[in-house]
């Protein structure tokens, strides 16, 4: 299964951006540059929260240009892991599936499974104040691992962890990326998550994605 963007172009303002990208399950592709320079852009075409305005979006040889954020097979995890400090971290996580938190028994045994996959067991039923920065975004990760989309957009997942604490959520990332055989796109400015994930190198220059 491969993710491609085929002469995916949009203009915003005077900017025009332009991608091409093929990327299938299992990898990681680090995509760095300026700000402004597009990242974001990129993410959010691919996310269904921009519309180009030529090229293609394809998954599965199918292209998912016409299909709204919410139906796409794309997740986001974001430097902000956005928790509800009055919920549990097993209804937080449970948000990824239902908003009204509405699961049956084997979705509740999904969100245990997640939470041991982030290396997490056993402390669904704490508050996320009760958790570090790593931690929290640990049941961020385990909030898009739940939604079960197999394309995973990081968007600076790890700006705000201290060193060993990114060198820990790398490692565990990288565990659920081959588990869970995903496909992944990696927005970072610091290359020891490149290094850390095995990514793909790739970098936004005038607008243009290119690979390095």
């Amino acid at each position: 299964m491969t993710l491609i963007l085929d002469d995916v172009a949009v203009q915003l303002g005077d900017r025009s951006f332009n991608f091409n990208l093929q990327a299938a399950v299992g990898e990681v592709h680090a995509i760095s540059g300026k700000s402004g320079s597009g990242k974001s852009t990129l993410l959010n075409l691919i996310g269904g929260f921009l519309t180009p305005t030529r090229g293609e979006i394809i998954w599965e040889d199918q292209s998912i240009l016409s299909l709204p954020p919410d139906k796409r097979p794309v997740t986001t995890l974001f430097q902000s892991h956005n928790l509800f400090e009055h919920l549990s971290i097993n209804q937080n996580i449970a948000l990824g599936v239902s908003p009204a938190m509405k699961l049956g028994p084997e979705e509740w045994a999904s969100v245990y499974e997640v939470l041991d996959d982030v290396g997490l067991p056993n402390r669904g039923d704490e508050k996320p104040g009760t958790l570090s920065g790593g931690e929290q975004q640990r049941v961020g990760l385990a909030r898009c691992l739940l939604r079960k989309k197999p394309v995973l957009l990081l968007d600076e997942p790890y700006g705000a962890l201290d060193a060993a604490t990114r060198d820990d959520m790398l490692t565990i990332t990288r565990a659920v990326i081959e588990k869970h055989r995903l496909c992944v796109l990696l927005v970072t400015h610091n290359p020891d998550d490149v290094d850390g994930l095995g990514a793909i190198r790739h970098r936004v220059l005038d607008g243009v994605l290119e690979k390095i």
